[in-house]
């Protein structure tokens, strides 16, 4: 029997404690798991790809068979890429199931082989969001309980006068 690998691509910008959860839980469904960082030089990211990486990898280390890439482009390519018969998407609320369901259902047009896998999100953090994420480290409240504690340290390195510093510039929801 072949191995079942997934990927769980996003932008992870930067990743929350409900990330790590959908990641623990894929891995224990998957023999293989990757998570693809997506690059996207059209939108502005706090942490660029790499630092990307280097957080979700430092945040995942306690997984086996969890491992952490970037990828440019469409999802179903980089499945093809690394051979995963599955992309793992987390949903949340009412508004993550209508844009999932349309870009699923694209996905399904252009790689009808690979199958999406939707995980709904553990109730202790259906409101959490990175963006909602940055919006508090901004406003200096503590994130501490929201976001892995590698996260935590680097989005306080990330604090400058009056907010958040910014300077990357790619990312992919």
């Amino acid at each position: 029997m072949a191995d079942r690998v997934a990927i769980y691509p996003g932008s992870f910008d930067p990743p929350t404690n409900g990330h790590i959860d959908i990641v623990e839980r894929s891995a224990r469904l998957f023999d293989r798991v990757v998570i693809g960082v997506g690059r996207n030089l059209s939108k502005k990211t706090l942490f660029d790809a790499d630092q990307r990486v280097a957080l979700m990898r430092e945040a995942c280390k306690g997984c086996r068979n969890v491992e952490v890439n970037t990828f440019d482009g469409l999802q179903v390519t980089f499945a093809k890429q690394v051979g995963a018969s599955f992309i793992i998407r987390g949903l949340r609320a009412l508004s993550d199931f209508e844009f999932e369901f349309e870009m699923g259902n694209m996905n399904r047009k252009l790689a009808p082989e690979i199958e999406m896998v939707y995980l709904m999100t553990a109730p202790e953090y259906l409101f959490l969001s990175a963006s909602r994420v940055k919006e508090l480290v901004a406003f200096g409240a503590s994130v501490a309980e929201l976001v892995p504690p590698n996260v935590a340290k680097a989005l306080q390195a990330h604090l400058g006068q009056g907010g958040l510093r910014t300077g990357a510039t790619e990312s992919n929801d």
